[in-house]
């Protein structure tokens, strides 16, 4: 049975990887247009059907939100940056409300201090980056919102190999876009960092969520 289970459902992965993968290589298609739209959320789509099917309970309701709001931010970017921003914001606060729900028993002093930095550093580096440029306080309490999701996810209790790691990939991501957008680096480098660190981000977190949801365990 588990077996079957496996191949049914191991297909939304593979397709998620096959469409992230090959996104990073066609996102510089000048033709662009829906196709490309589609093909870039698409990725992280199938990550939010993954956790709809292998996912447990409220919390794997969750998981399938978050990813799903995610797959419509990346889509809705590619039209309106601040409507993307806004369903990725709601896609964090969805999964703040997840790792809340999801202490860890026991969080360590080096666990807090990391989830406190987090929480704090996340904003003050993206603000240094944008200010003042057009809309720095909205990009700045974005990030607030973005830092919060990752400490909340590195002090809960899903696995911080996977979904901490995955939360922090998504945190650096981001600061990449606002490092993009003020010049802080060159596009040669933020431009090969910025999806792979958000897919892999993203990746890992529906995968660690939902593996953990069902060994019902750490």
């Amino acid at each position: 049975m588990p077996h079957r289970a496996l191949i049914k459902h191991r297909p939304w992965l593979l397709m998620s990887l096959l469409a992230g993968v090959t996104y990073f290589f066609a996102s510089d298609d000048p033709i662009g247009g829906a196709w490309l739209m589609l093909w870039k959320g698409a990725g992280v789509g199938f990550l939010a059907i993954y956790a709809a099917f292998r996912g447990r309970g409220f919390d794997g309701a969750l998981i399938a939100v978050v990813m799903a709001l995610g797959a419509a931010g990346d889509v809705a970017l590619e039209l309106d940056f601040l409507v993307g921003g806004a369903l990725f914001a709601l896609g964090h606060i969805v999964a703040i409300g997840l790792y809340l729900r999801n202490p860890r028993e026991k969080v360590s002093g080096s666990q807090m201090l990391a989830g406190a930095a987090l929480l704090g550093l996340t904003p003050a580096i993206a603000g240094s980056m944008v200010y003042p440029m057009p809309n720095w306080a909205v990009a700045t309490i974005y990030s607030a919102v973005v830092g919060a999701m990752a400490a909340a996810a590195w002090t809960s209790r899903f696995p911080r190999y996977r979904v901490g790691i995955g939360a922090v990939m998504f945190v650096v991501s981001d600061l990449m876009i606002f490092a993009q957008e003020s010049a802080v680096l060159p596009n040669l480098v933020t431009s090969w960092l910025i999806w792979p660190l958000y897919y892999g981000g993203q990746f890992l977190i529906a995968v660690g969520v939902v593996q953990t949801l069902r060994k019902g365990k750490v």
